[in-house]
């Protein structure tokens, strides 16, 4: 039997290896995951019900994010809880964020509603501008537990919620003369508070071991 001849033709090179994607490091955050956009029924209803309310949309570990005009607020809330293809009933919080040192201009704040919905588990955030000084109309309206939140809100920042059947401080004394939560308040608290608002019990310690 004859025995194979060896071919002159060059073998073939090798197909080069796939670049492989570099593990993520520990500690290290995938900034675009993170803000990749996902499906949502209950923003794709919102802009098509009340698309002039919109400004801008984003999104964050996959939670739709939506700004909205401030004067709309009330009615866009009401749209997002009464409409059947969004049911979004629960008020799970809201609270201001203060952005004087971000570099954005006035206005100074936002007002943002996180939403829940109970029937589809979707969950959306709202956001609001309100300028320092300013105010913004009650969600107490659609809400009634938007009362407590928006008290808390008025008492850390000052931010005003126009209609809010009882507007007044919340954590802080009513003569308190300022708002803890704005960025330009000493993280430290100031001197004069401390020397204020503490009571001679406050110096007490309780011991638990035997000395």
């Amino acid at each position: 039997m004859d025995e194979p001849k060896e071919s002159s033709e060059p073998s073939p090179a090798p197909a080069p290896e796939k670049a492989k994607a570099k593990p993520a490091r520990a500690g290290e955050v995938d900034e675009e995951a993170l803000r990749a956009a996902v499906p949502s029924a209950c923003l794709d209803r919102l802009r098509a019900a009340l698309a002039d309310a919109v400004e801008e949309t984003s999104f964050h570990c996959g939670v739709p994010i939506v700004r909205i005009r401030p004067e709309r607020v009330v009615e866009v809330l009401r749209f997002l809880k009464t409409d059947a293809g969004t049911r979004m009933t629960y008020l799970a919080d809201l609270c201001g964020v203060d952005l004087v040192r971000l570099g954005r201009p006035d206005p100074r704040f936002d007002v943002v509603y996180h939403l829940f919905s109970l029937a589809t588990r979707e969950r959306i955030a709202v956001k609001a501008a309100v300028a320092e000084g300013g105010e913004i109309d009650s969600a107490t309206a659609v809400f009634r537990t938007a009362n407590w939140h928006e008290r808390e809100t008025f008492d850390m920042f000052g931010i005003k919620f126009r209609g809010h059947p009882d507007l007044r401080r919340i954590l802080m004394p009513e003569e308190f003369d300022a708002y803890p939560l704005r960025k330009d308040y000493p993280l430290e608290g100031r001197e004069r508070d401390h020397g204020n608002w503490r009571r001679p019990e406050d110096d007490h310690r309780v011991g638990f071991l035997p000395s």
